[in-house]
Parts: structure tokens; sequence; C-alpha cells
């Protein structure tokens, strides 16, 4: 065996593995033959670490989304939003595992014709070969979870959480990326014969996975209300919200550049494979877009805010927050064209997107929606408007430069309205599929008592009430850290909780030991 220093070609390796009786033709075409199998190999190499690194950076935006939801709640509610963005991968990785890559993926080829609603076959991956891929897809579903994390921050009760997190994965989502992504599947722009002859394209998940996600939290809080306190109504009878400003502004930052960094995974790992030409160029041009979307965002909200409060105060202030919501807003609504459009479209999409925040974040206060990290207007409302982007600045070269997609028209700049009208009905199909299936499920859950925390336990903060954690006096929190006497009252509640409960064992065991006392008494007497 040679050494690490040792170089050999390829021509070496392949010569000295031949037989010598070989004529000279024929020594050629078998030297060709295994030179040919070694790129194939290597390709197939180089391919599945760039889709492995992809999910990877993917995977790691859940640190980006926990840091962002650790900075935007209260303290006294740390513990338990930290555990349940760790349960969102717990419950995506199993859900998506179980039955969720099947439902949109299974029995995926492209020599597959006609239209399916769902996949039926790869169940617990089950005959799958490629399972970087299924790495990757998981790391989608996962992200699709996480959204609502934040949404539902400081009033959602553990078990509602995880039911909810494994349903969307496991099923909502799943039937959405088939629809979609699915060669076989109804709005497919991969499809041999696509909607309207274009389909939908979303080339990383702006609808599928953003969309998705914004509105099943926008269904949640809904369902759930908003928490103790953020509104209440002034003389004129006009809503108003109370501000419930987060703990730490810096975990915020870190949290938004971690979710920069790890959506270069997101957007340029969706072409898959790397080694062929057409996806270097389009995962090239989807990493420039993703950073000038992002950018564009950023400084639209900033400067948008400082306009708004100069003509509400006199004064104009800028604001990080609002920055750092910009960014993020920007990010999503470049993903579903990031691949197809041009530069200068991607700054235009970002600047519009960080407007679209600002307005969609009033518009929830204005209607009672509380949203803690402002979820729903950057993945909701910027996410339909990125799918929209689409079908109006989508590029010609781009979408033919796209492997086996078989659209032939482009954004409405450049064609006619047909992908418009795509993007338009995907939009519509996912927000019907996801407000038909997920408006009861969390209704079910608040009907049963299993959606909302305590009200008393909502006060004192979900780390007590559920994780036993107890934060000193002294802290940020807007609530001057936790109230002795809520704390103490608290206590002494579940102290009476937990006496009723081994009272009730008491009689139990008594009546057990009088029930087997009279037995024994007839077995004597018999």
């Amino acid at each position: 065996m040679a050494s690490p220093s040792t170089s050999i070609s390829t021509f070496e390796l392949c010569s000295q593995s031949l037989a010598s009786d070989l004529s000279t033709d024929e020594r050629q075409d078998q030297i060709l033959l295994c030179i040919a199998n070694s790129l194939d190999d290597t390709k197939l190499g180089v391919d599945t670490f760039f889709l492995i690194y992809a999910a990877s950076l993917v995977f790691y935006m859940q640190a980006g989304f926990a840091m962002l939801c650790a900075g935007s709640v209260r303290l006294k509610n740390l513990q338990n939003t930290m555990l349940k963005n760790v349960l969102d991968a717990c419950g995506a990785s199993l859900g998506f595992y179980t039955v969720g890559y099947a439902f949109a993926w299974g029995g995926s080829s492209m020599d597959n014709e006609g239209t399916t609603f769902i996949g039926t076959e790869n169940f617990f991956l089950m005959d799958v070969e490629q399972k970087a891929f299924w790495l990757f897809q998981f790391a989608f579903a996962a992200t699709s979870a996480t959204i609502v994390a934040g949404t539902l921050a400081e009033r959602c009760q553990m078990l509602a959480y995880l039911l909810y997190s494994t349903a969307l994965t496991a099923f909502i989502y799943p039937v959405i990326a088939h629809a979609i992504w699915n060669n076989t599947g109804f709005l497919s722009s991969y499809q041999s014969e696509p909607l309207l002859g274009v389909g939908v394209v979303d080339f990383a998940g702006c609808l599928v996975v953003h969309t998705t996600g914004g509105l099943t939290a926008l269904i949640a809080a809904s369902v759930l209300g908003p928490r103790k306190g953020r509104f209440y109504y002034d003389g004129d009878g006009k809503r108003c919200a109370n501000d419930f400003p987060g703990h730490s502004v810096a975990l915020k930052v870190l949290g938004i550049l971690i979710l920069w960094f790890g959506w270069y995974g997101f957007n340029t790992g969706s072409v898959y494979y790397i080694t062929s030409t057409n996806s270097a160029l389009l995962a090239q041009n989807a990493a420039v877009n993703t950073t000038l979307a992002a950018a564009g965002g950023t400084i639209s909200a900033l400067l948008a805010k400082a306009w708004l409060v100069e003509r509400e105060t006199g004064e104009a202030m800028f604001s990080l927050a609002d920055a750092l919501m910009g960014c993020l807003s920007g990010l999503v609504s470049i993903t579903g064209g990031c691949a197809y459009v041009e530069s200068w479209a991607a700054i235009i999409i970002g600047l519009i997107s960080g407007i679209l925040y600002l307005a969609g974040s009033r518009l929830m206060i204005r209607i009672g929606i509380d949203d803690a990290v402002d979820a729903i207007p950057i993945h909701m409302i910027c996410g339909i408007w990125g799918s929209i982007a689409v079908g109006l600045f989508a590029v010609p070269k781009y979408l033919d430069a796209s492997p086996h997609i078989q659209a032939n028209s482009a954004g409405l700049f450049y064609s006619n309205g047909k992908l418009l009208a795509c993007q338009l009905i995907g939009i519509i199909f996912v927000v019907g599929w996801v407000t038909v299936l997920m408006l009861p499920f969390f209704a079910i859950l608040h009907y049963l008592g299993w959606l909302r925390a305590d009200s008393l336990e909502e006060i004192v903060g979900l780390d007590i009430s559920y994780h036993g954690g107890v934060h000193p006096s002294g802290d940020t929190d807007n609530e001057s850290s936790y109230q002795d006497e809520e704390r103490q009252y608290y206590e002494r509640r579940k102290e009476q909780q937990r006496q009723k409960q081994r009272n009730k064992i008491r009689r139990r065991i008594l009546l057990m030991d009088l029930s087997l006392s009279g037995r024994n008494a007839v077995t004597d007497s018999g």
C-alpha cells in the first residue's frame, strides 16, 4: 500500500487492476471504462458530501431559532422555550422517519408519471438508498415546525407542542411538499404535464416551508389567545398592546446571524447536486441573491420604522429589533426564487419584504394576535410575497438551467402570466390545506385543555411550573423577575394538589386492604 504522501493517478490504479494477457485495444477500452466508473464514484461522493453539508447548515438554523426565541422571551420562560426548540427537532425526526418522508417522497423517481396526492412507499426509510436526501428534507421539515415555537412562547403546554410538531412534520407538511416538489405532485413544475404547462415554482421552500409554518402559527395563536396582560383597551375603546420585551438583545442578534449563515445551506443546497455546470450556476446565483435580499430587508425595515416613528413622535429612532426582523423577512421572501431571479430583483424583493413585515406586525396587534417573535408577518406574509415574486421576476435562462424542470413560462416581466397564476393557485392550496387540518387540530387540543398553560403557571413563569427553575430577583425581566406573593401562592396550591393526590392514593390502598381482609375472612369461615 502506498504511503499517504504518495500520489497515484487514476490511470495508474486502473492499469494495475487489468489482466496482463489483454490486447492493446482491449486494455485501452478497459482503462477508459475504469476511469469513467471512477469519475462516477467521485461525482456521487462529492454530491453526497454537498447534500450532507447543506443539511448540516439547515439543521444549524435550529440553534438560530433557539437563540432568537431565547432573546425574545422573558427570563421566567427561558428553559421552557429552549426545551420546545429541542422537541421540535426530536418530534420532526421521528415523524419524518416513520411516515413523513414516505408521504412526501415515497417512490419518487423521475421515471414516474401521472399525478398522486401522497406518497405510498419508503415508510421507516425502507428501501431508501439516498439517505443524505432524507437528512436534507428532514432539516426542512424541522424548520417548518420550529417557526411556531416563538409565536406560542410563554403560554403553551409542553404536550400540545410535541403533538403539534409531530403532526405537522408527519402529515401536514409532507402533503404540501409532495404536491409542489415531487414530480408526481399535482402542482409540481417537475411534472411531465405540469399545471397550466408551468406548475408551481418554489426553489427552496418559500411556500412549502415558510408559508406553511407561518400560517400554522397564525391559527395556533388565534386559538391559544394572547399572553396575560398583552392587550388592553384605552378610554376610546381602542385595542392597545403592552410591550413585553425579551431579556436579551444580544441573543436575538446572535440568532439572526446564525439563521443568515444557515440560510446559505437552505437555499444553495436545494440544487441537490453540485457537480453539474447548471447546478453550480444556480447555487452561485442563490447564494448571492440570499445575501442581497437579506440586506435589502434589513435596510428597508430600519429606515421605514425610523420614518414612521419620526412622523408619530417628531424624532426618528433606529430600531435594532425591527432591523433584525427585516433581515429575516428578506431571507424568507427570497427563498422561493433565489436561484431564478437576477440580483437587482433580489434587492427589490428584500426591500418590499421589510415594509411588509412592519405592516404585518402592526396588523397582528390591531386584530389582537399575540406573536412573541413576529413569526406570522415574517414567515406567512413574506412567504406569500416571495411566492408571488417568483411569478414576477423569474428569468427564463435560470428556469431552463434547472434540471428536470418542465416550466415553459417565466415571470410576468419576461413572459405571460401563467407562472404567476400557478403561484397564486399554490398559495390558495397551502392556505386551504393548512387551515382545514390545523384549525380543528388546535381547537380540539384547546377543548381538551391540553393547549394553554394554567393562568397562574403563566404568571409565575413556565420555568417554575414545568421545570422547577427559579431565578433570583434583580434580573432584567419586565415583571421584576418573579413576584414573591405569586410564587408563594403557586407553591401552596401545588402542595395542596400533591396532598390531594397522596390522600387519594391512601384511600385506594385502604380500600384494597379492606377488600383483601374481607376475602380472607370469607376463606377462613369456609
